[in-house]
């Protein structure tokens, strides 16, 4: 399979899925040196985002027009969480994937970790941010810092911590391909994307979105209108983004901009695409246990 020619997939992930907090979803394909974002789909439970995982979007049944260059399917998915954990924090807390480099070590962790309940994590997590200066409570990925992302231990504001917990073990269910952490099926890969990093090259600390739609403001549409504008005229990237008319509306009117997020992680599926040949543009070398953020450049 030649990923250029698979569908790529954008995804802002929730943990908790509902018709109000959708897992939003950019569909798009390149066209020639455009990538056009086809449609937006809203998943409210799990169980859709993990059809997504296995079937693709054909198996929401709007892109029978997928028929032809495009393989029924194959896709590039750049999804907005976390896949990992820091290697301090698994080493410090004895977890399975301590002392471990190898495909194993991912496995090992993912399992051990969705058993826990949500509210063993937090006190896990808690008790060991407690122990720790101010200042260096967290520990990192080494990702985090070139990517300006939040540690994925995290139980509050956002919860990356729970969207890990919620996430991973359907990426590993699903048996989907990711690069440096599990191998597999070679048309359906997975790669970790951040849209805050991207939106920040844009619009610097501006904010653009908000989760109460009635703190929308001039100024946050305005960002959103600023960053739509950059996607389409090729300023991330050097990728232009080709939005339907009627699509554009509905990301530049929705103040949580869940779906602008999802074009975002797309531009990243597409960018990656490109790179399939050079491990999806990702490090050559890649812990399994904390993984990588695609797109994102690692500091010298």
């Amino acid at each position: 399979m030649n990923p250029e020619n698979s569908r790529l997939l954008g995804i802002d992930f929730s943990s908790s899925p509902t018709k109000k907090k959708p897992i939003a979803v950019a569909v798009g394909q390149w066209q020639g040196a455009v990538l056009a974002v086809d449609d937006l789909l809203s998943l409210t439970t799990l169980d859709e985002f993990e059809t997504l995982l296995k079937q693709g979007p054909q198996a929401f049944g709007k892109f029978e027009r997928a028929a032809g260059p495009l393989e029924q399917l194959g896709f590039v998915a750049a999804i907005d969480m976390p896949f990992g954990l820091s290697r301090k924090l698994v080493e410090g807390l004895k977890w399975p994937g301590a002392g471990r480099t190898d495909f194993k070590a991912w496995e090992n962790l993912i399992n051990y970790y969705s058993a826990l309940s949500r509210e063993q994590i937090r006190a896990t997590f808690k008790a060991w941010c407690d122990a720790r200066p101010a200042g260096n409570k967290f520990a990192h990925r080494e990702c985090d810092g070139p990517a300006g992302s939040s540690p994925s231990m995290k139980w509050v504001n956002p919860p990356v911590a729970y969207m890990l917990h919620a996430g991973a073990p359907l990426l590993m269910r699903a048996g989907v391909h990711i690069p440096g952490m599990q191998r597999g099926d070679p048309t359906r890969v997975a790669l970790e994307a951040y849209p805050g990093y991207l939106a920040r090259k844009v619009l610097n600390r501006a904010s653009y979105k908000s989760d109460d739609p009635k703190k929308d403001t001039a100024d946050r549409r305005m960002a959103r209108s600023e960053l739509l504008c950059a996607l389409e005229e090729g300023m991330l990237f050097g990728i232009r983004v080709q939005v339907r008319p009627y699509l554009r509306a509905k990301l530049l009117d929705d103040v949580k901009a869940d779906h602008l997020d999802a074009v975002l992680c797309c531009l990243v599926a597409g960018w990656s695409a490109k790179r399939a040949d050079s491990n999806f543009g990702l490090p050559k070398l890649i812990d399994p246990v904390e993984g990588w953020i695609a797109g994102v450049t690692p500091e010298s």
